[in-house]
């Protein structure tokens, strides 16, 4: 009997542990957001079975059996896509024992592959989703060296499986912060990265992997980079200055497979339109306008309107460990086109700026980040639009599937929200 008692909890525990299945489901009468830029369709229809989009608009028809969910007018949109950040990094971010975002004691840098540090469990990744984040792009913050190495492209779902894709760039620090860890001169940083590129290219190029003695990578850094030189993995370049994105965009010249992407980039409308002709997408720090270094004293509001206008494939990224707060961003450069002489964006366009902007830049764009067909069926429901402060998700689902909305956060908010006699803490009691 013990035995068949230890045996049902083992089971119970497996199941438990198990991603839950997808289901097919339809979400009706809603007011539906596709995501590809596009305005809200009034009364929409989105379906997905088998855990992706099988359509979504207006006069979608609903098989047979299908679970049907009425919004009744809700907001109901993609969920949303958040570049650069520490989700799955960071539990507390001034605990060292909990924060894998900081390397600068490692002997390596480019090789670091941050897909292996992911923690599915991560408190911020419950917070974040269920501020209507499914999909993050995670990147590693500080190392010792300019290359902070292999981001990975995550889910944010209930399950033991977070990463969707190990290894999808390379990230290099360059402007102020690269000029520090590199010897303390821009001239410093562009000579390492040149450098390091160099050697990941004569290695490449080496049949029997042989390289000069004179070589200041580890060999697991330059193999790392193999990939960033042949273009086979892009290369995410944080920096802010116009000068220095002119600089970054001069490495096409000596290493033209490099497949680059800038980050940050608080003066890139003032580069605008190299940036168009070079075709280099941009992932910007949303409304840095008050500049705190010298690299952003260009900073305008206008930044991101600017540079689309410009033809400039830009999207929101850099929110660091607050990627839940992207609508709120988003919502405000929306705002920005009712300041009189400021640049801001369509509602359309500041949504999928945070959707299918970022998949798009992170060469995903046909798998995540809107609800056309044959995408992952990622779906928010929204108490309100989206994109103002005072609306949030009260439903969210990724690959089909509904996810849990608690986390610490609202776990502390019902437990003091109302407290019955005698349920606080002593030290709150009076």
């Amino acid at each position: 009997m013990k035995r068949l008692l230890a045996l049902s909890a083992a089971l119970g525990a497996l199941a438990a542990a198990a991603p839950a299945m997808a289901q097919d489901i339809a979400i009706t009468h809603a007011r539906l957001v596709i995501g590809d830029g596009s305005e809200p369709i009034a009364d929409g229809t989105v379906l997905v079975q088998g855990g992706k989009v099988v359509a979504a608009g207006p006069a979608v028809a609903v098989p047979a059996g299908v679970r049907t969910i009425d919004a009744e007018g809700k907001w109901v949109t993609p969920g949303l896509v958040v570049a650069i950040t520490d989700l799955g990094l960071v539990d507390v971010g001034a605990v060292d024992e909990s924060n894998d975002s900081d390397a600068d004691k490692s002997p390596f840098s480019a090789a670091l592959d941050v897909s292996a540090a992911i923690n599915p469990n991560d408190l911020p990744i419950q917070v974040s989703r269920a501020g209507g984040v499914t999909r993050a792009a995670v990147a590693p913050i500080a190392t010792g060296s300019i290359f902070g190495g292999q981001g990975a492209v995550i889910d944010l779902g209930a399950d033991s499986s977070a990463v969707m894709k190990p290894r999808a760039f390379q990230y290099v620090d360059l402007g102020e912060t690269g000029a520090r860890r590199a010897g303390g001169s821009r001239a410093a940083t562009y000579a390492m990265l040149r450098n390091a590129l160099a050697e990941a290219r004569e290695l490449s190029l080496s049949p029997s992997g042989a390289r000069r003695d004179d070589t200041l990578l580890t060999r697991a850094d330059a193999a790392a980079l193999v990939p960033v030189v042949t273009g086979q993995q892009p290369l995410y370049v944080r920096v802010e200055r116009a000068a220095d994105i002119r600089m970054v965009l001069s490495l096409k010249k000596e290493f033209p497979a490099l497949k680059l992407v800038i980050v940050g980039a608080a003066e890139g409308w003032m580069v605008a339109p190299e940036l168009a002709q070079a075709g280099v997408p941009v992932l910007a720090t949303p409304l840095t306008d008050l500049p705190n270094s010298f690299e952003q004293l260009g900073a305008t509001q206008s930044n991101v309107g600017r540079m689309r206008a410009s033809g400039v494939k830009v999207a929101l990224g850099a929110f660091g460990d607050q990627p839940r707060y992207a609508p709120q961003y988003a919502g405000n450069l929306v705002a920005l086109t009712r300041v009189p002489g400021a640049t801001g964006l369509t509602w359309g366009q500041a949504f999928a700026a945070i959707s299918s902007g970022p998949a798009e830049v992170m060469g995903m764009g046909d798998r995540i980040g809107s609800l056309r067909p044959d995408r992952v069926g990622d779906v928010v429901i929204w108490d309100g639009d989206p994109l103002e402060v005072t609306s949030g998700p009260v439903r969210v689902f990724i690959d089909g599937v509904e996810q849990p909305m608690s986390n610490h956060q609202t776990k502390l908010r019902d437990r003091y929200l109302n407290p019955a006699e005698g349920d606080l803490p002593k030290a709150y009691e009076w």
